[in-house]
């Protein structure tokens, strides 16, 4: 008798903790979900999200690209073009977003300065990537002394603010494409560099770099031919990743007067020359502009985001759950 009341009360303990855990019978889980179900019903709806980011950064790239290539030869205007009785119009369908304060069209501006702030964003960032590459390759590949002296150089460099150094070095040149061009990419190959030596202090350790050692080759020739092509994904993603941020930047020391020359059209020059617009409240001047920059950065971080999860397999299995 008091080994059926043992049996009893194990059956009804195992009951509630089958109800509480949810990993009851079938009969238990009717009126719900399966676990099992409901996680697959999440990772598909992560996949879903994750597709429509891709796809809709993949289309307003597109559109940005063909924007740059085909307006200005399909359009036979002159953005330079003075009309003073049509200063400071509302959009409208002659201009679809007005027109600046002399009277340019604004659609054809910001289609210029988003061409002229690309050029400067490519430039720097390519020129970043290669600084980055060669310093970050160097130290990892190198290792003691030299590599510790060089990482300390790359700390005391980030030490200081990108934007105040930035405007320190295009300060002794005059405003021009090219200055801004040397003074984005002079600040921001640090992080290259710091994903380069980590990604050849990982190579370092594999395999078939301690038989290539032992067979003889020079550490020049296993850097070359092993470490560089190694790197060279992080060193690309690295380099998209720094579009973004490089025309920021040059938007940003143009907006200041340090950059680019007011009668050149960027997205900073056009967004610092309609100030005194908007404090008078026509809102399009710096509207259209702050949009042709936002939205083709989030587009190529998107993209570059995409490209990350696809190089590193643990970060797309995560997503993937």
């Amino acid at each position: 008798m008091a080994e059926s009341t043992v049996a009893d009360k194990a059956a009804g303990a195992g009951e509630a903790a089958d109800r509480a855990t949810g990993s009851g019978t079938a009969a238990d889980r009717a009126g719900g979900t399966p676990p099992e179900s409901a996680w697959r019903s999440r990772g598909t709806d992560r996949r879903s999200t994750h597709t429509l980011r891709l796809r809709t950064s993949a289309a307003l790239v597109a559109v940005t690209v063909l924007a740059v290539l085909l307006v200005p030869p399909l359009v036979q205007l002159d953005q330079q073009a003075v009309d003073l009785a049509a200063k400071l119009q509302p959009p409208s369908w002659a201009h679809p977003f007005g027109t600046d304060d002399v009277g340019r069209d604004l659609l054809l501006r910001c289609v210029y300065g988003l061409r002229v702030s690309l050029l400067v964003g490519l430039a720097a960032a390519l020129t970043a990537t290669v600084i980055g590459t060669a310093v970050g390759a160097t130290a990892g590949a190198l290792g003691g002394w030299p590599d510790r002296l060089v990482m300390r150089l790359v700390d005391t460099v980030s030490s200081v603010p990108h934007l105040l150094l930035g405007i320190f070095i295009v300060a002794m040149f005059r405003p021009g494409v090219w200055p801004v061009v040397v003074s984005v990419a002079l600040t921001h190959w640090l992080s290259t560099a710091r994903i380069v030596r980590a990604e050849v202090l990982s190579l370092r350790s594999r395999p078939y770099i301690d038989a290539a050692v032992s067979g003889g080759a020079s550490r020049w020739r296993v850097t070359v031919r092993h470490l560089l092509p190694g790197v060279l994904p992080q060193a690309a993603l690295a380099a998209v990743l720094m579009v973004p941020h490089a025309m920021w930047h040059e938007s940003a020391l143009s907006f200041l007067g340090l950059g680019l020359p007011t009668h050149t059209a960027s997205l900073g020059t056009l967004v610092q020359s309609a100030r005194g617009s908007l404090l008078a409240g026509q809102w399009w001047p710096t509207l259209f502009p702050g949009l042709f920059l936002i939205v083709p950065t989030l587009a190529i971080a998107g993209l570059a985001g995409a490209w990350r999860e696809r190089i590193n397999p643990r970060r797309r299995s995560e997503l993937m759950l």
